[in-house]
């Protein structure tokens, strides 16, 4: 397994808590995620905008809704969600090159936005939606690490706070919008440790990376899991998807807070 540089860095990111148990450079224990912090209604034009802040991270998500479909469900009476998902240029340490100057997506960025649709369709009655398109996009002002995994926590909030303002101003849908809640989170391996919510520096030297997106209910939507060096055992993935779990209850619960405060 990948190892600290030295026995100094390793105990600058870790040392041991009043309790005697292992904490992370930021304070953290092993098992504790970043706390979210949602603010509703953060963009004047959106139908549902949130700005998440986990850690050092911030995005901005914001869901919009238009009455047509793409071209394959015109007259299926089904609606749609997709997603696009960027980050500023200066969103992290050093400046990034947008993708509209580069002229293409990036394949990572594309990855991800697929990522944010799928997990958001997944949650969705396309049925009762109609033949509208709900449009989530997910703009990282600043990164540290997590960002696909909070960025679908914030656009679910969105879409919810849009869904309920298109319902609020007369719009016609056929029974109940939203299945579940959904929320995502990371956890990893890093220097032998199994830990939870990574941030840059974690994620940067991790031997084992795995993003986990789940329902309210506890159902899996998606798993994205990668070992750098070693391959894992069944066991360490179990362990590992007990942890997210834990972790995403957490999220969903922060989620339902954030509606409870910004919707009527």
């Amino acid at each position: 397994m990948q190892k600290f540089s030295s026995f100094q860095q390793l105990n600058s990111y870790l040392k041991q808590g009043s309790e005697g148990t292992l904490v992370r450079a930021d304070g953290r224990k092993i098992d504790q995620i970043r706390t979210p912090s949602y603010s509703m209604g953060y963009l004047k034009y959106a139908e549902g905008s949130v700005l998440a802040e986990v850690g050092d991270n911030k995005i901005v998500c914001s869901a919009s809704i238009e009455e047509k479909v793409p071209p394959f469900l015109r007259g299926s009476g089904q609606g749609w969600v997709t997603a696009e998902y960027a980050m500023i240029p200066r969103a992290t340490s050093t400046r990034n090159i947008r993708d509209s100057v580069r002229g293409r997506l990036g394949g990572r960025t594309q990855e991800i936005q697929r990522l944010i649709g799928r997990a958001l369709r997944a949650v969705v009655n396309l049925e009762a939606l109609g033949e509208r398109t709900v449009l989530l996009d997910c703009d990282v002002i600043q990164a540290d690490g997590g960002t696909r995994t909070h960025a679908i926590n914030g656009a679910f909030i969105a879409m919810c706070e849009a869904l309920w303002n298109a319902t609020s101003r007369g719009a016609q849908f056929r029974g109940r919008l939203v299945k579940d809640y959904l929320a995502a989170v990371s956890v990893g391996v890093v220097n032998g440790m199994e830990i939870i919510d990574l941030n840059f520096g974690e994620d940067s030297m991790a031997q084992l990376d795995l993003n986990v997106v789940m329902s309210g209910k506890g159902k899996f939507v998606e798993l994205q899991g990668t070992a750098e060096l070693d391959p894992f055992s069944r066991e360490t993935l179990d362990r590992l998807l007990a942890l997210a779990e834990r972790g995403i209850n957490e999220l969903v619960a922060a989620q339902k807070k954030a509606l409870e405060r910004g919707l009527p």
